[in-house]
């Protein structure tokens, strides 16, 4: 089963949308291009030990996002592009006065070797950094220092 997560939230879907667009607010400073254009790619990388080219497969405003992996290295694993060619689907939706972002990162399985590092990190870009910059206008995005539970044990 993929990795999946959800929040429920007081703001809007359109403000929900445009949080997820500011990959640099919530996920890492250090992103390079744009998330915010079907077709355009952006490049996240930590340090030595995990770097991939993302593209915007899907914008709805208001409702979904969906970005592919189109290459991805990760240092510690023995396929170091285990995310190549999967999946991130953030899906909006409106239930009794609040906004349901669903999370689901298509393939990103428990029989990866990445899975629980990478669950880790979606657990707390996901339900904390996004969560905060949709509820505050201030995530918590990675600046270059580990800040998950598994980036501090791969980064030493």
């Amino acid at each position: 089963m993929s990795y999946t997560t959800s929040i429920t939230l007081d703001q809007s879907p359109a403000t929900v949308f445009a949080a997820i667009c500011n990959v640099r607010g919530w996920w890492s400073e250090e992103i390079v291009g744009r998330a915010d254009e079907v077709g355009a790619t952006f490049k996240h990388h930590f340090r030595d030990l995990h770097r991939c080219t993302i593209e915007v497969k899907q914008l709805i405003p208001g409702e979904k996002v969906v970005w592919t992996v189109v290459e991805n290295f990760f240092s510690f694993t023995e396929d170091p592009t285990e995310w190549t060619g999967t999946d991130i689907v953030f899906e909006i939706s409106h239930e009794d006065e609040k906004t349901v972002l669903n999370f689901t990162h298509v393939n990103l399985v428990p029989e990866c070797q990445c899975y629980v590092a990478c669950s880790d990190g979606w657990q707390f870009y996901i339900q904390d950094s996004l969560r905060d910059l949709i509820a505050t206008g201030r995530g918590r995005p990675n600046v270059g220092e580990a800040v998950t539970g598994s980036e501090v044990v791969l980064a030493d």
